[in-house]
């Protein structure tokens, strides 16, 4: 299933935002905590095609569960973004949402390989990164 980039970010910010009884209810939840969120942004087009399903899924598997095994979020949509050439490029995007406790000492170092490695393997010239907090209950 494919979602526009408008309602991928309507939909993150609405998560940052708050706004809602989720929200209420984790505001007012005697177990939720501040932790912290970060959103990494993945274009797929890539020199001679598009990053298959199989080529991120084993991405995935290979760079980011190992850094995040306690779980994440991977949406996915279509966007677009303007080259440092100048060129303007649309393509379809997955976006990564991670949250993690701020007690995670080794989450901004994995979330940087992370890009490297995405960038060095499929050719990239970035991979955007948002960092926020959200109030979290489990």
């Amino acid at each position: 299933m494919r979602f526009s980039r408008r309602f991928v970010l309507t939909a993150a910010a609405a998560m940052v935002l708050g706004g809602g009884a989720a929200s209420a209810a984790a505001a007012d939840s005697p177990d939720s905590s501040l932790w912290k969120r970060t959103e990494l942004y993945f274009g797929t087009s890539k020199p001679g095609g598009e990053v298959t399903e199989k080529e991120f899924a084993d991405f995935s598997a290979k760079d980011i569960t190992p850094r995040f095994p306690d779980g994440f979020t991977q949406l996915e949509g279509t966007g677009q973004w303007r080259s440092g050439g100048g060129a303007v490029v649309r393509e379809h995007s997955i976006v990564l949402v991670v949250l993690y406790p701020p007690t995670n000492q080794h989450a901004n170092a994995d979330l940087e390989q992370i890009r490297t490695d995405y960038k060095h393997l499929f050719d990239q010239e970035s991979v955007l990164r948002t960092d926020s907090t959200a109030r979290v209950s489990f």
